[in-house]
């Protein structure tokens, strides 16, 4: 069995609304980030963003538990030495309401670049009212996962079967094709042998080519000796 990935044109991104009224601001913001990634879909992979757009409305009506609207505090530096600066929780839910639910839904998403572009699906929006009308958001309850449409069919298995269909009344005239090449199998062996054959008395004439220059040596010693007995 081979392990799937997600390829892209597997991945169908949708629009969900989450009113934040009346919620945890954990609770919502681990649901939320949950989304953004794709956890909720059969084909998540941790290495690719198959993860859906998220609206949040009625942000300034988030709650905390425990008094951490007075214990929490968000900080910041700006680089400097000494440039470390904190915040409460109740001053930012007055003045910033937006950049709470961010900075909780950031904080549960990866530190890399595929974590910077799933934070670009989230879309906090104070009030009860957002832009976003003509993607056609659907409402999302917390605790309550969307349903997976699943894969889109393929088509092109369908156009493949027509094709072999209508290939099939062809094949009746090259029958005689198979039989012919059953021939030239058979016979093919037998040129391999005789090939080798060839092959292996090659060697034997240029050995005997390499002895004649020793004949001739010898023929040209032979009239040296007449000399002598002549002289």
């Amino acid at each position: 069995m081979k392990t799937y990935s997600p390829k892209p044109e597997h991945i169908v991104r949708h629009w969900y609304v989450v009113d934040a009224s009346g919620h945890v601001l954990g609770r919502l913001a681990s649901e939320v980030a949950a989304i953004l990634r794709g956890k909720h879909k059969p084909i998540f992979a941790p290495h690719m963003d198959t993860g859906d757009h998220v609206i949040v409305i009625n942000a300034e009506k988030i709650e905390l538990t425990g008094g951490k609207e007075s214990k929490k505090v968000a900080y910041r530096h700006s680089g400097y030495p000494g440039g470390i600066t904190g915040t409460r929780y109740d001053r930012l839910m007055a003045e910033k309401p937006t950049f709470v639910i961010e900075k909780a839904v950031k904080g549960m998403l990866p530190k890399n670049r595929l974590g910077r572009a799933m934070v670009k699906k989230l879309h906090v929006v104070a009030g009860p009212e957002h832009r976003h009308q003509a993607q056609q958001p659907v409402p999302y309850t917390l605790g309550q996962p969307p349903v997976w449409d699943g894969i889109p069919v393929r088509q092109p298995t369908v156009e493949k079967s027509k094709k072999t269909a209508e290939a099939q009344p062809t094949t009746d005239k090259p029958a005689a094709k198979p039989r012919a090449t059953a021939k030239t199998t058979a016979t093919s062996p037998a040129k391999k042998s005789a090939a080798k054959k060839s092959a292996a008395k090659k060697p034997t004439a240029k050995k005997s080519a390499a002895k004649k220059p020793t004949a001739k040596k010898t023929a040209a010693r032979k009239p040296a000796a007449k000399k002598d007995q002549g002289e």
